[in-house]
């Protein structure tokens, strides 16, 4: 099952959920949506676990005001394309795992087949037109969406399971303005482990989950809050609101 290695690299992780748990990682397959400030401490920790199989997808090359947050990138990958930046790192980082990347745009057309046999997506994203793309794909396979996001000092997380809690369509269902917002570099690295974490237990199937609870952190303050939300039933992608033509029906 394990390599002499492996299990060496694994060691406290299979005293805390045995070597059932870390296969549990090991056959998992994530798919990263973002290869930047979430993204790359996203994949770190994912790949340190042992998540066997990760996809990251990102249409991005690295840029010198990506170095501030963006912890997979050095200065001497300016210019080069994102995923590949991460890939080189992850390789480096845990030999054991396979990774797929993706240098593309998601849209609605490579969507579906960029998750592909994923069991996780996370959503490392900075845009809101490609988190409801996530979250529509989510709904329509029954994968758990794990979101991020981040501002300044200030980011949220929240995990959605279909079928059972709200969506990110339910929370949000309007984007906010599009804007190139500031960003202090421990902001998307505390959400991000936030978001592993989730990911961790989901695939364990332990603890409980940021399900119908956005979480918030306010890194000036150094609180964490949480907003409890629920389902609507008006919602476009998981709504249960009846047809108007079963009402005069």
């Amino acid at each position: 099952m394990f390599s002499d290695d492996e299990l060496e690299r694994y060691s406290r992780q299979i005293m805390l959920f045995g070597e059932d748990g870390q296969k549990r990682l090991k056959d998992a397959t994530v798919f990263i949506a973002g290869a930047g400030g979430l993204g790359c401490p996203v994949a770190l920790y994912l790949a340190a676990a042992g998540v066997g199989n990760l996809r990251i997808a990102d249409r991005d090359t690295v840029e010198r005001t990506n170095l501030n947050r963006q912890v997979l990138h050095w200065e001497t990958d300016i210019g080069r394309e994102k995923v590949l930046s991460v890939e080189e790192k992850l390789r480096d980082i845990n030999p054991h795992i396979n990774i797929d990347t993706f240098h593309i745009t998601i849209d609605d057309s490579n969507v579906m087949e960029l998750v592909g046999d994923a069991d996780i997506i996370v959503d490392a994203m900075d845009n809101y037109p490609v988190r409801y793309l996530l979250n529509k794909v989510a709904y329509e396979k029954g994968l758990p969406l794990i979101h991020g996001a981040i501002r300044g000092f200030d980011g949220q997380a929240m995990t959605i399971v279909p079928g059972k809690s709200a969506c990110f369509n339910c929370v949000f269902p309007s984007p906010p303005p599009v804007e190139v917002f500031p960003v202090v570099g421990v902001t998307p690295g505390i959400i991000a482990m936030v978001q592993v974490n989730e990911a961790i237990k989901c695939l364990l199937r332990k603890g409980d989950l940021l399900t119908d609870r956005l979480m918030i952190w306010n890194g000036l303050c150094s609180e964490m809050e949480y907003m409890r939300v629920s389902k609507r039933c008006d919602c476009k992608i998981c709504g249960t609101e009846p047809d108007p033509k079963d009402k005069q029906e």
